[in-house]
């Protein structure tokens, strides 16, 4: 009827609005009241309308024909909004006008409900998820560079290009993990600051890794505690509960930090001074550390990249306090192989000549780092252990401590063979666990690793990048802006 109704021409309208009215007198014994008035109301509008002035807005609003043909009583209530709508914008229908407001539709915000649009950039501080900034599931790519001459024929061979396009999945995942940390380590730059609790800069950047890699148990979250050691202390240290250490102005901190996803870790550390007369230190280590990424590939031999490591490193001096103090490798630290789970995978990446004549192989991934010092160029283990992590060559060690076995129940559960911190087994809800962590050291199981200090009063500075040996060329995947 209602179809009927909107094909009927201007000329037709009067004469079939007649014909409706008169064979809708019998149907009128059943309607309601209100439902008389309103059909009087549509009948004598569609008579007064000469020439069709109303026929439009008739087959506009569809109301009409459903106004002129009354259902039957059993359609009434599944209609009774449709009659309601047409009586809309007639003289005096206020009751039409309040419907017509409650049936207005309401306009969805941007990014609510299941189908608003995903974020488009990080908050501040940061707290979306990486992958939901780039829905396509493609993140970033790192720098990438050729490798030495001899090597220049991958880039082109259709083997090593084919190969490359079967490892896109596994190495999409490590630059999702990337992404996390050079997005976390912009935002932290932003908030240490001289006067800050080193406990309270780690939770935060350990929070943010957190929310950004949307952590996961041992499928996506922190790779190993955050170091943050300052001065002579060149590395593993992370504050333990309690600790009331305060950044100060003429610190130098390193701060190194992981993150994972499926064990694939990226490993990256860099430097934070804010004494100006510390920066021929940094530029040192960070000359020293992008010559080494720049050495690195396929088939070189690790001391050949320690040699050029320490060539650049000790061709810098700086100035303190009136005496010219040369920086120094730290020779008895070094960069590392990084394996599934495995943070040391086995291969060292000395800093200083003379190391093994081992060769980089394709398909691994590395931590190119490097350490500068004022000091001895030589670190020792000191100061209270924080970091620990489980002996990944182990088997089954007997224990006979019952709250030794449960610790490292929980230790399987949560960080299997990733590194860990006191602050970590806290925020668990662990309590009284030191006796069983040492007796898990005792054993075998967990091995600590305490601080690495130069002499007392020198002046320690770290950067490091991970990168992969590509069958074509080479990526460094944490390379930002920043460093």
């Amino acid at each position: 009827m209602a179809n009927e109704a909107q094909d009927m021409s201007a000329s037709q309208a009067p004469e079939a609005c007649e014909v409706e009215a008169d064979g809708g007198q019998e149907a009128q014994s059943g309607l309601s009241k209100s439902q008389k008035k309103r059909l009087a109301q549509k009948t004598k509008k569609a008579a007064a309308a000469a020439g069709g002035e109303d026929g439009d807005e008739a087959a506009a609003s569809g109301g009409g024909g459903a106004a002129t043909a009354p259902e039957p009583a059993g359609e009434e209530s599944s209609d009774e909004e449709d009659d309601e709508g047409g009586a809309v914008g007639e003289p005096g229908s206020e009751a039409g006008a309040k419907k017509k407001k409650k049936k207005k539709p309401k306009k969805k915000k941007a990014g609510g409900g299941a189908n608003g649009a995903a974020p488009t950039q990080q908050t501040t501080p940061p707290s979306v998820p990486v992958k939901q900034l780039f829905p396509a599931g493609v993140f970033p790519e790192g720098e990438w560079q050729s490798y030495q001459e001899d090597q220049r024929w991958r880039e082109t061979a259709a083997e090593k290009r084919e190969l490359d396009r079967l490892q896109h999945d596994m190495i999409n995942e490590v630059r999702q993990a990337a992404e996390v940390h050079r997005q976390v380590r912009s935002y932290i730059h932003t908030i240490a600051k001289p006067g800050i609790l080193m406990a309270e800069l780690c939770e935060k950047l350990e929070d943010s890794v957190r929310k950004l890699i949307d952590e996961s148990g041992l499928q996506a979250g922190i790779a190993f505690p955050t170091g943050c050691s300052l001065n002579w202390v060149a590395a593993h240290w992370t504050p333990n509960a309690g600790d009331k250490t305060v950044l100060q102005y003429d610190d130098v901190m390193k701060l190194d930090f992981g993150t994972q996803i499926n064990g694939r870790i990226v490993d990256s550390a860099f430097t934070v001074a804010f004494n100006p007369r510390y920066n021929p230190l940094l530029d040192a280590v960070r000359d020293a550390t992008n010559t080494g990424v720049r050495e690195s590939g396929i088939d070189v031999r690790l001391c050949d990249i320690g040699a050029a490591i320490q060539e650049v490193m000790e061709s810098y001096e700086v100035e303190l306090d009136g005496k010219t103090y040369p920086v120094k490798s730290i020779r008895n630290l070094n960069g590392h192989s990084i394996g599934p789970y495995r943070i040391h995978a086995g291969k060292s990446v000395p800093i200083v000549k003379g190391g093994e004549a081992t060769r980089m192989e394709e398909g691994e991934f590395f931590a190119i780092e490097t350490f500068g010092s004022t000091g001895k160029g030589y670190v020792r283990e000191d100061l209270e252990v924080s970091h620990y992590m489980k002996n990944f060559d182990v088997g089954h060690v007997p224990l006979r401590l019952p709250r030794a076995k449960q610790l490292l129940a929980t230790i399987d559960r949560h960080f299997g063979t990733l590194a860990f911190c006191r602050r970590y087994l806290d925020r668990l809800g662990e309590e009284k666990y030191l006796m069983a962590l040492k007796n898990l050291c005792d054993a075998g199981v967990v091995d600590p690793y305490p601080p690495l200090c130069d002499v007392k009063g020198s002046y320690t500075a770290q950067y490091e990048h991970t990168l992969f040996l590509h069958p074509t060329r080479k990526e460094v995947l944490s390379r930002g802006s920043d460093y």
